[in-house]
């Protein structure tokens, strides 16, 4: 597992003091903000001095970036956060976590394909399973549908719902 995880990207200059927009890619900007330090991929620290949000955009003053020249300087790069920095509730995970799960029938065990995506809905995440076949299926990431996830064994057991495989023949 990565320790830096990618939290956003910084997408404009903001006011003429070096304040920059940072598009967030988090579940809520608000998330974005309860960061002190954040990272570039290099693994440089970024000290936040202050962050706000304004609508869905996070305008932030990093440390250092005082000028409207030194915040262009900085634009487009993506900011990152330190999994330790994050303690996260029970049975919530980092998406780039379930990237790459296996996605197994928890009664069957019957292989229905590998996690390749999460889309955000707004009343529940849906997962995007790709079978060995090519074919994509898409699963509600509701408790009724997600039965485990073992992040550290690369598995996610799913009891289905009625119809959603029936056309699924390739699977083993």
């Amino acid at each position: 597992m990565n320790k830096l995880l990618e939290a956003g990207k910084i997408v404009s200059v903001f006011g003429l003091k070096g304040e920059v927009k940072v598009q967030p890619w988090c579940d809520t900007p608000d998330f974005l903000c309860e960061f002190d330090t954040l990272y570039y991929k290099s693994g440089t620290p970024v000290e936040v001095e202050r962050a706000r949000v304004q609508k869905n955009i996070v305008v932030m003053k990093i440390k250092g970036v005082d000028s409207v020249e030194e915040a262009q300087k900085i634009r487009n790069r993506v900011l990152y956060l330190d999994r330790e920095d994050v303690e996260l509730g029970e049975d919530t995970y980092f998406v780039q976590d379930l990237i790459g799960l296996k996605v197994i029938d928890l009664n069957s065990g019957k292989e229905y394909g590998v996690l390749t995506e999460v889309s955000e809905t707004g009343a529940n995440d849906v997962y995007h399973i790709k079978s060995e076949s090519g074919k994509m299926y898409y699963i509600p990431a509701i408790p009724s549908v997600i039965a485990e996830t073992d992040v550290e064994g690369g598995v996610m057991k799913i009891t289905p719902l009625e119809g959603l495989f029936d056309d699924a023949e390739e699977i083993r």
